[in-house]
């Protein structure tokens, strides 16, 4: 089930808001992927990523 109100921008927003960096985001995604893989991708369709953009942000 997709979200209507949090999206990427959304996200984004309240992770630069507690002061994580690009890189700080990149390593939260890593450590998702890698502990969680299936929980990451459901949350990365959940904030309405497109497929191919989902792809990319898992191969890093």
């Amino acid at each position: 089930m997709k979200s209507t109100f949090v999206t990427k921008k959304l996200w984004i927003e309240l992770f630069q808001a507690i002061g994580l960096t690009d890189s700080n985001m990149q390593q939260w995604h890593q450590e998702f992927e890698s502990r969680y893989p299936d929980g990451h991708q459901e949350f990365l369709e959940w904030i309405d990523i497109p497929a191919d953009e989902i792809s990319k942000i898992r191969a890093l």
